[in-house]
């Protein structure tokens, strides 16, 4: 199976796929890291890097897939693109597919875990007004995409509780 992660930074996706990843013995593929190598390579900003990291992910995740493994892809997925590409791949392989999406109802505690957020990736700390305009190129869900199994869980939630909401749904 091939389990998207979709969410804006900082809204808890990857922490709930790490746990996810952990209970149900899969790998994870965060598209974060591997952007962070790309520029660290010293590929230039203003080049697609973010499109190079996801395209990285995907093949990754077919090569995971092909091997008979699920995989958890942890990434934004924002816009319509993104998630037709998750959809494409499983169509191809003949894999399900379902979409996790993350949100922060409380934008106040959104903003504390952008702002108090350490992570070991340079060249991409973000900023909260970074997030703030990743919030207005959010797409909705359309498209083939939006014909995919998917749940939405709010981080404002214990973790525990939307980790056994996402087992439950992926059991489904």
């Amino acid at each position: 199976m091939l389990i998207s992660m979709a969410g804006l930074p900082g809204a808890g996706k990857s922490t709930i796929g790490q746990v996810l990843a952990g209970r149900l013995n899969q790998p994870v593929i965060s598209v974060d890291p591997i952007e962070s190598a790309i520029l660290r390579a010293g590929i230039d900003s203003e080049q697609p890097t973010g499109l190079a990291a996801y395209l990285v992910a995907r093949t990754l995740a077919a090569t995971m897939l092909e091997s008979g493994r699920s995989v958890i892809i942890d990434a934004v997925n924002a816009v319509t693109p993104a998630r037709e590409q998750w959809v494409t791949l499983a169509a191809t392989l003949e894999e399900p597919l379902k979409f996790i999406e993350v949100i922060c109802s409380d934008p106040e505690l959104h903003r504390e875990r952008i702002e108090s957020r350490e992570r070991s990736l340079p060249h991409l700390e973000l900023t909260w007004h970074a997030v703030e305009q990743s919030l207005e190129e959010y797409a909705d869900w359309t498209g083939p995409s939006a014909a995919i199994a998917r749940i939405t869980l709010d981080s404002v939630e214990p973790l525990g509780v939307n980790v056994e909401r996402a087992i439950a749904f992926l059991e489904s």
